[in-house]
């Protein structure tokens, strides 16, 4: 990386989250993200890594639990809580999904997966079969509309507003809202002066105005 000064390039540190005896993750993932953040630094902190992190926290997350989403200091529990310029997030690649499904992202949870990924910190990248393949173009089109819009990057922050069992919502550089999960009473999380941008089962996300 140092000596190519690529303008672009990411490294892959896949290593398995720490899971309970009930088969899923554990809450606090620190170690897995810190595992890979100190993978970076040792590069110097010149590469960045896939938020394997992110990616298994979130995928049970989508699963009735999006409590999980908000780490012990009120910040996002990936990789994207702690290095989020070093992050490249994603849902899904060749391994995890596509025809090996080593690790998949719950089939039909995949947008509420990419309304996080999309509207948060990190690099974010989108799985080729999910774009092209799973009839998701629209509706991923407009939401990267909406990131580049707003300018959202690797150093916006985010300010989560809930995050229960069915019901995660952040505001993200004061500029976007974005919410995933059933819950439709909002009570007064979204002020007048924002206005949906894009909505989908189980998602929305708002622009001001």
């Amino acid at each position: 990386m140092e000596q190519t000064k690529p303008e672009f390039a990411v490294g892959e540190n896949w290593n398995s989250l720490s899971y309970g005896n009930d088969g899923k993750p554990n809450p606090n993932q620190d170690a897995h993200r810190g595992a890979l953040a100190d993978w970076i630094q040792a590069a110097g902190g010149a590469v960045t890594a896939f938020d394997f992190t992110t990616k298994g926290i979130l995928q049970a997350a989508v699963e009735g639990e999006l409590w999980r989403l908000k780490d012990s200091n009120g910040k996002p529990p990936g990789l994207i809580g702690i290095k989020p310029e070093n992050s490249v997030t994603f849902i899904d690649n060749h391994d995890t999904g596509s025809t090996q499904k080593l690790w998949p992202f719950p089939s039909d949870k995949v947008m509420l997966g990419y309304v996080y990924i999309l509207t948060h910190p990190g690099t974010p990248t989108i799985f080729y079969d999910h774009f092209f393949e799973w009839g998701l173009k629209d509706e991923l089109s407009k939401l990267i509309a909406i990131r580049s819009r707003n300018g959202i990057n690797t150093k916006s922050t985010v300010n989560i507003l809930a995050s229960e069992a069915n019901l995660y919502m952040a505001r993200i550089d004061d500029k976007i809202i974005m919410k995933i999960g059933p819950k439709l009473d909002l009570g007064n999380l979204v002020p007048s002066n924002f206005q949906v941008a894009a909505s989908g089962n189980d998602y929305a996300v708002w622009e001001k105005k």
